[in-house]
Order: structure tokens, then C-alpha cells, then sequence
């Protein structure tokens, strides 16, 4: 019986010990990344993406976002144990210490990049690294502690996935895949400044100079706007001039650009409303998914056929 007892015990630590390592890696975030990815490579393969490449380059990538993302827990744990909603992360609880999370962090990079060199090419696997080492480097280290402006240079970490998607696939970065990399740029300070609306008491607090706690909720309400207003002629860069998107995408973002930028407005009329800045901050998370999964279907080989026939059919019902 003690023997049972015991095991028990062993296991209940060793599955939150994993947790504990998972949550390093902050896989809420991951999630998105992953689908910015998927998107890319749907598109850069015109739809008949290998699924082989398909599934090592999206575990390649979740890695090497785990790895930037538990440095970045490592590097902030000093003001993470400080503000309520980090406070209980592994780091700053002492539940993981600081030399197991950088080895750790060190592990899932080097995965992450022979996944991709043996798998798919060198140059995914690099662009995989330079991700790590923006967000590291330029967001964590130098900008966030110094800038209002430090997510909106250093969202460029996050707009690196659909690079590494579309090198995977054709082994370059042709204009299409910078177009990408500009969506997600311009997207990223709309998604998060209202989230950095709602939590901007924590952000005082340990002297982060997000942009609200710098110049308040009226100045970062109509910087979102402004962003939003830009995101929207920038999604259709795919469909004109590139033309690697059709009709069927093209008609997804403006009516989801158009709920994005009305949305945007409403936070603008009532920049103190917690409740206006959390609403277009899960719907900033919603607009991306339902924009990648139309970039995706848009490029898929049956979606093509039909819209082909589809236009076939009224042009010859306007021929009668």
C-alpha cells in the first residue's frame, strides 16, 4: 500500500512538472502563430502543401515559440512576480529555476532548427532563429522596459512564422510572403494595445512603459484606429496587386476589416471603457483566425473549381 501511495505521489509531480514546463512556453500565444503559419504555407503551396513538411514545420515552429517564450519568462521573472496576473508562472513561484528554464529553452531551439534544416531548408530554419532572437533581443531586452513603441517594433517576432511557412514550402521569400510578414505586423499593436489597456495598473506597477500607462487611453485608442485603418488595404495586397488570393478571400477581409475598424471606432468614442477594449481584443484573436482560414480555403484547388464554374455559369446565364 505505501508502495502505491508513493508512486502516486511521483506521478502527480511529474505531471506538474510538465506543466509547469508547459506553460513556459505560454501556448496560448503559440496558437496563433501556428495558424499565421498554417495560412502561409496553404497559400505559398497554392493548397497541396506536402503533409509530411506541413506537420514538421508547424511542430518546428510551436517549438521555436516555446523557446522564445520561456526566455522571455526567464528574462521577466523579476517583474512577473510582481504583477497579479504573472505572479503564480513557474518562474517567479520558484517552481522552475532560472538555469533548467534556459536549458530548456536551449533544447527546443535546437530542435527546432535541425527540424527544419533536415526537413524542409536552411533558410526556415534561420528564419526560425531570427524570430527567437528578435523577440529575445530587440522586444524583451531592449524595448519593452524602454519604449511605448516596444510592441510595435517588436511585433515583428511575431510576423516572422508566415516567413518561415513560405520558405518552407518554396525554399525563398518572394513578395507575397513580406506581404504576410505586413499583416501581421500592423495587426500586432491593435491586438495587443487593448489588452495592454486592460492590464495597465500591473504594467505602472513595475514601471513597463506600455503605451497607455505612457500616454493614456485616448492616444492608444486612436493609434489602434490608425493601425486598423491600415491593416485593412494591406490584406488585400494578396488578392491586388500579388494575386496569389481570389475573390472569396478578398471579400473575407473587407467584411472582416470593416468589423475590425468599427470596432476600433467604438474603443475610440470611449477609450476608458474596459469593457469596449476587451471586446476588440478578443475579436482582434477571432479576425485573425477566420483571415488565415480564408486565405487557406481560398487557396485550395476545389475552392478554385468551384468559383471557375460558378463564374462560368452567370456569365453564360447573361449570355441568353
Amino acid at each position: 500500500m505505501q508502495e502505491t501511495t508513493w508512486t502516486s505521489a511521483d506521478q502527480r509531480g511529474f505531471l506538474s512538472l510538465l506543466n509547469d514546463y508547459y506553460q513556459l512556453t505560454k501556448p496560448r500565444l503559440i496558437l496563433l502563430f501556428l495558424i499565421t503559419t498554417a495560412a502561409s504555407m496553404e497559400l505559398a503551396s497554392q493548397g497541396e502543401v506536402n503533409p509530411w513538411l506541413f506537420l514538421v514545420t508547424l511542430v518546428s515552429g510551436a517549438l521555436a515559440a516555446g523557446s522564445a517564450n520561456t526566455i522571455n519568462c526567464l528574462y521577466d521573472r523579476d517583474i512577473d512576480g510582481i504583477m497579479e496576473r504573472t505572479r503564480h508562472r513557474p518562474l517567479p513561484s520558484g517552481r522552475v529555476q532560472p538555469w533548467e528554464a534556459l536549458v530548456f529553452a536551449i533544447a527546443l531551439a535546437m530542435t527546432s532548427f535541425l527540424l527544419l534544416t533536415i526537413f524542409a531548408n536552411l533558410l526556415s530554419g534561420l528564419l526560425a532563429m531570427a524570430g527567437i532572437a528578435v523577440y529575445v533581443g530587440v522586444y524583451t531586452h531592449w524595448l519593452k522596459r524602454s519604449s511605448s513603441k516596444n510592441i510595435v517594433i517588436g511585433g515583428a517576432a511575431g510576423a516572422i512564422p508566415p516567413l518561415v511557412g513560405w520558405a518552407a514550402v518554396t525554399g525563398e521569400l518572394a513578395w507575397p510572403a513580406w506581404v504576410l510578414f505586413a499583416i501581421i505586423f500592423i495587426w500586432t499593436p491593435p491586438h495587443f494595445w487593448p489588452l495592454a489597456m486592460l492590464i495597465q495598473d500591473d504594467y505602472a506597477r513595475v514601471n513597463v512603459p506600455m503605451l497607455p500607462v505612457v500616454d493614456g487611453d485616448g492616444v492608444t485608442a486612436k493609434q489602434i484606429f490608425i493601425y486598423t485603418l491600415a491593416l485593412v488595404p494591406t490584406t488585400l495586397l494578396l488578392v491586388y496587386p500579388f494575386g496569389v488570393s481570389g475573390f472569396l478571400y478578398g471579400a473575407i477581409a473587407l467584411v472582416l476589416g470593416g468589423m475590425f475598424i468599427y470596432r476600433a471606432w467604438e474603443l475610440m468614442q470611449a477609450p476608458s471603457d474596459k469593457d469596449e477594449a476587451r471586446s476588440l481584443f478578443k475579436f482582434s484573436i477571432l479576425y485573425m483566425m477566420l483571415l488565415c482560414a480564408a486565405m487557406a480555403i481560398d487557396s485550395l484547388p476545389f475552392t478554385q473549381e468551384c468559383l471557375t464554374s460558378l463564374t462560368t455559369a452567370i456569365a453564360a446565364m447573361g449570355t441568353r
